[in-house]
C-alpha cells in the first residue's frame, strides 16, 4: 500500500471518521488499473487517496463505498467497462473485481457511575470493541483498564455529550439516577440504560415523568437494563447489560440461537 493512503487511513482513523478502502483483486481485458490498486473512499463519496481506474470505475466505486459503509459490511463487486448501459457508463473496455472494505470507528460506550457492575460493564464493552468512556468522580483508572478515556472531574456532566450513535449505561447506584438519567435523555443517544432494581428504575422513571419528561424520552430507556439471564452476581448482571447493547448494535433478537425455547437448569 502506497504511503499517502497509509497516511489518509492513519488520519481519518485517529478522527473516528469512517470511509471504505478498496482493492483491485482481479483484471480483464484493457482495464486501466491493475490488480492490489488501492483508493481510499470517505463518507461523502469522493476518492481521497489512491486510484482504482477512472471515470469507468470510480464513481461506481464510490457509489459501492458508500453503500458499504452504510450496511458496515464489505463487499466484492465486478464492474463491465464495456457496456455504457450496464456497466460504468462508458466503453472503456475490459472488467474489474473490486473489493471494498468499510472501516468504521468503534462504538462509543458512556458508563455515568462507578462499583464492580460499572467495572465488569466496562471490561466486556471494551472487549466486544467498545470505545469506553467512564464518567464518575469516583472512578478510578486502575479499576477500568480498558476504558480509553476516564473523566473524574466533572460533576454537572458538563463533558458528557453522546452524539447519536452512542451508547450511555447508568450505574450511579442511587445516588442521582434520576439526575443522571435526565441529562441522558436530553441528548440523542440511540441506547439509554439504567441499571437498578425494576422497583428503583420505577421510582426514577416516575420521578422523571412527573417532573415533564415526554413519555416518547421516557420509552426510550432500558430499565432495568439487560436481557434477562437470571444474573445474580455483579459480573453476570454486567454479562446482560452488554448483552443487550451488542443486540441492539446488530439488531439480533436476544432468542436461543437453536431456536429452542427455554431451557432448564
Amino acid at each position: 500500500m502506497a504511503q499517502d493512503i497509509v497516511d489518509v487511513v492513519k488520519a481519518l482513523r485517529s478522527r473516528g471518521r469512517p470511509f471504505a478502502l478498496a482493492t483491485v483483486v482481479e483484471t480483464r481485458g484493457s482495464a486501466s488499473a491493475k490488480s492490489g490498486a488501492k483508493a481510499v473512499i470517505d463518507a461523502d463519496g469522493k476518492v481521497v487517496a489512491g486510484w482504482v481506474g477512472g471515470g469507468c470505475a470510480e464513481s461506481t466505486a464510490a457509489h459501492e463505498a458508500l453503500r458499504c459503509i452504510a450496511a458496515g459490511s464489505p463487499a466484492i463487486i465486478d464492474i463491465e467497462l464495456d457496456d455504457e448501459v450496464l456497466g460504468a457508463g462508458m466503453p472503456c473496455g475490459g472488467s474489474m473485481r473490486l473489493y471494498i472494505e468499510p472501516i468504521l470507528p468503534k462504538p462509543r460506550l458512556w458508563i455515568l457511575g462507578h462499583g464492580r457492575i460499572a467495572e465488569c460493564v466496562c471490561l466486556f464493552a471494551d472487549a466486544v470493541g467498545f470505545e469506553v468512556v467512564v464518567d464518575d468522580p469516583a472512578a478510578e483508572a486502575e479499576k477500568y483498564p480498558g476504558a480509553s478515556r476516564l473523566i473524574a472531574e466533572d460533576l454537572e456532566y458538563e463533558e458528557f455529550r453522546p452524539d447519536a450513535q452512542d451508547f450511555v449505561v447508568i450505574a450511579t447506584q442511587h445516588r442521582g439516577d434520576h439526575e443522571s438519567l435526565a441529562r441522558a435523555l436530553s441528548g440523542a443517544a440511540r441506547y439509554v440504560a439504567l441499571i437498578a432494581s425494576r422497583k428503583r428504575a420505577d421510582l426514577v422513571l416516575d420521578y422523571l415523568r412527573r417532573q415533564g419528561a415526554a413519555a416518547r424520552d421516557l420509552e426510550r430507556v432500558h430499565a432495568p437494563a439487560g436481557l434477562d439471564l437470571g444474573a445474580r452476581t455483579p459480573e453476570e448482571i454486567a454479562l446482560c447489560v452488554v448483552s443487550e447493547i451488542v443486540q441492539v448494535r446488530r439488531g439480533g433478537s436476544g432468542l436461543p440461537m437453536g431456536g429452542r425455547g427455554r431451557l432448564s437448569a
